[in-house]
């Protein structure tokens, strides 16, 4: 049975994509920070779907949580078949004035424990023929929300690098960018999310996600409305991505 290995396993995103791999009958790998959560989130997978859960309690802006994560990627013994990088960081502060250890704490989360976990993770998958990679990014990829924003273009260029460089080794890569979602992150974040409309949030985005990389789609952005705001915004001048997506429409309460 092919192992799944989840950061940011515990909540939102990563718990759903944990339960769809469970519901495929996938054994699974959850990382997170807190080791009781995720020994709670695990045994309600295995008590529901009776698969094999492990638990990998990991700090990923720390350097010792992301290479403890990397030494059970390269555990050839106990091969990873599909690597998802979902754990996010929400920074709830501007880049001026803000607290820098902070940010980068962010960018080690983001940017960091996503190169160093594909990097880890790629080269058993590429000998044995075949692997996929899922990192999640955001639609904020593509506006210009401070440090968030920068953090999440990094991990869709970087995905469709990768992409390009794994063809014709049976690995896949695959970058989802979702839109608003209901989760944890906002009120982590100080962000009021009764200030979009409801139709506003989307739903489906584990269950996109793993389609897309069982088909091989490099890029998966779920829902129609959202792959048209993609469009628009790829073609829309910057100055005027600025002005309606810039740092001043992070939503932040204050």
């Amino acid at each position: 049975m092919a192992t799944a290995l989840i950061t940011g396993a515990t909540s939102g995103i990563g718990r759903e994509i944990a339960w769809q791999l469970a519901a495929e009958r996938m054994n699974l790998i959850l990382v997170a920070r807190s080791a009781d959560r995720l020994e709670e989130v695990a045994e309600h997978i295995r008590q529901v779907a009776d698969v094999e859960v492990e638990v990998l309690p990991a700090d990923l802006s720390q350097a010792e949580g992301t290479l403890r994560v990397c030494e059970r990627l390269i555990d050839d013994e106990r091969p990873v078949g599909l690597l998802v990088n979902n754990a996010g960081f929400g920074l709830g502060q501007d880049f001026v004035g803000g607290d820098i250890e902070r940010e980068l704490n962010a960018l080690n989360v983001m940017v960091r424990a996503v190169l160093m976990t594909c990097h880890a993770a790629i080269p058993g998958m590429v000998a044995r023929g075949g692997g996929g990679i899922l990192n999640i990014a955001s639609m904020a990829a593509l506006t210009a929300q401070g440090t968030y924003s920068a953090h999440k273009a990094w991990v869709r260029t970087f995905t469709e690098g990768l992409a390009a460089s794994l063809k014709g080794t049976g690995v896949n890569a695959t970058v989802v960018c979702p839109g608003l979602v209901h989760t944890e992150f906002h009120e982590k974040v100080d962000v009021d999310p009764g200030q979009w409309p409801e139709s506003a949030f989307i739903e489906r985005v584990a269950a996109e996600a793993i389609e897309g990389v069982r088909r091989g789609k490099v890029v998966v952005t779920p829902s129609r409305r959202y792959r048209a705001l993609a469009g628009a915004l790829k073609v829309a001048p910057r100055s005027l991505v600025r002005a309606v997506a810039g740092p001043e429409r992070s939503g932040r309460r204050g």
